[in-house]
């Protein structure tokens, strides 16, 4: 009787990895495609007969190059290839909330745009929450939390981007850091003396 169940059971577990691995597969090639503009995508079981003893090769071909596996790509290209299987992952079996740090770190300015905005227009049934130092990633932003340090202390100010963009017309943005009522330091070494201000309030006006 035992055994008889525990074949049932393994049964069923196959058929529903299956299931699940077909529909994450075909999501995954969609992504790919949509945030490469061109490129494909493949999972693939090492061994088909029992997929659970071997594992699975994640392998993708970026726009007019060859197929390669995951671990031989650039940096750009691990996170495109990367963001791709989550979000498929995602449109499979919703998260609710997920926190991403630096993940356009190694994109160029079209690539941080089209994942900003799919994730802005597209993932609407969770929440993001994105450690980012790119303009075009946190200017989508519902809000934004500025991280900054003033005499010795580290501060964080919470602003509404659609607010400050109405504002803006106002009170213009301050490009001394001397001037600026918050600044934000960036954590990048390279960049270790550029400053992001924010708009200054009314109340700091008068």
């Amino acid at each position: 009787f035992f055994r008889k169940e525990h074949e049932e059971l393994r049964r069923q577990r196959l058929e529903m990895f299956m299931n699940g691995f077909g529909i994450i597969t075909l999501k995954l090639k969609e992504m790919y495609q949509m945030i490469t503009l061109g490129g494909d995508a493949e999972l693939e079981l090492v061994d088909s007969l029992d997929p659970f003893s071997e594992g699975i090769v994640f392998s993708v071909r970026p726009p007019k190059k060859s197929w390669k596996n995951i671990s031989n790509l650039s940096g750009g290209e691990k996170t495109l290839s990367s963001l791709s299987l989550v979000f498929a992952l995602h449109h499979y079996k919703p998260t609710p909330l997920y926190v991403m740090d630096e993940i356009d770190a190694a994109l160029d300015f079209k690539n941080v745009s089209i994942v900003a905005n799919y994730i802005k227009e597209r993932t609407k049934n969770a929440q993001f929450i994105i450690i980012s130092l790119r303009n075009n990633m946190f200017e989508l932003a519902d809000r934004l939390v500025g991280i900054y340090k003033t005499n010795n202390c580290t501060k964080s100010v919470t602003i509404n981007p659609k607010s400050l963009a109405c504002t803006e017309l106002q009170y213009p943005v301050l490009s001394d850091k001397s001037n600026a009522p918050f600044t934000m330091e960036t954590s990048n070494k390279a960049a270790s003396q550029e400053y992001i201000s924010i708009l200054p309030s009314p109340l700091s006006q008068s």
